[in-house]
């Protein structure tokens, strides 16, 4: 029996269409574990109570979101409340038999915190501190296995739990390739607002058909895709087969993924320095 592991980031508008694909998908036997962000809905809910998103960029070049105390407030109220009940509550309407949990949840997931973030703004290397974000070290399968046994599909955000069980941010691709690994999943789909990864951020037509980790720097990858690009390579060369980072927009993106659209993301060298053509 296959395992699909599916990320839907926060950026995708409308997860109708990915929703009902799964809905078409579990009852034919197949089990799926989806991964979702809130980013869109976090940074409304932040604005809306006067204390908006700031994003801050590593020294690499990643661009991550600063997450104080006040900010995992409301990531609690945006990620594990309003956002996966709400894909809870779809996916039961339509059928399919849906658990909504957090990384926090049972230890599902467990990392370390970094309290200190070392970031560039204005050109300049600064230290910011009381920050809520971390790395995954370890994911449990144990409750994750006895729901999809059990007939369940789980619906997983961030947060994780740090080392002494405080709740910290985690990259939802990331979290997604750790448990798709953790899970020997058949294949990681991970969905964003775009076709895939393009050369030109702003020309669709720029498809890269298929990358590596190696072509990131070639490809002059900059912002949210290159941390996940390094997750779905990650889950690539731990033995997931069949990794993708695909278009959450189309009106069947499940199935279009399966049938080879979006960016095929291989741990073997690639010609990714071509568009498609």
């Amino acid at each position: 029996m296959s395992l699909l592991v599916l990320k839907i980031g926060g950026s995708v508008r409308d997860p109708e269409p990915l929703l009902h694909d799964v809905a078409e998908t579990v009852p034919r036997g197949e089990r799926v574990l989806l991964v979702h962000g809130a980013s869109r809905d976090l940074n409304e809910l932040s604005t809306a109570l006067g204390y908006p998103p700031r994003m801050v960029e590593s020294g690499r070049g990643d661009v991550t979101r600063f997450t104080d105390r006040t900010t995992m407030d409301h990531f609690l109220m945006a990620y594990a409340g309003l956002a996966n009940k709400r894909i809870v509550e779809r996916l039961r309407q339509l059928g399919v038999n849906a658990a909504g949990l957090s990384g926090l949840d049972g230890g599902i997931v467990q990392g370390r915190r970094r309290a200190d973030l070392r970031v560039v703004e204005n050109g300049r290397a600064r230290v910011l501190h009381d920050n809520f974000v971390g790395g995954i070290e370890h994911v449990d399968i144990s409750l994750l296995g006895v729901l999809l046994e059990r007939g369940y599909t789980p619906v997983l955000t961030p947060p994780i739990a740090a080392e002494d069980g405080t709740a910290i941010n985690v990259d939802g691709d990331r979290l997604a390739a750790e448990v798709a690994i953790a899970l020997h999943a058949d294949a990681l789909f991970i969905f964003a607002d775009t076709a895939g990864i393009l050369r030109d951020p702003g020309d669709e037509a720029t498809l890269v058909t298929t990358v590596t980790l190696d072509d990131m720097d070639a490809l002059g990858l900059s912002g949210r895709v290159r941390p996940k690009l390094h997750a779905a390579s990650r889950a690539a060369s731990h033995g997931v087969r069949d990794v993708r980072i695909a278009d959450g927009r189309l009106a069947h993106p499940l199935s279009s993924a399966r049938e080879g659209s979006g960016t095929t993301v291989s741990r073997t060298a690639s010609s990714a320095g071509s568009p498609r053509t």
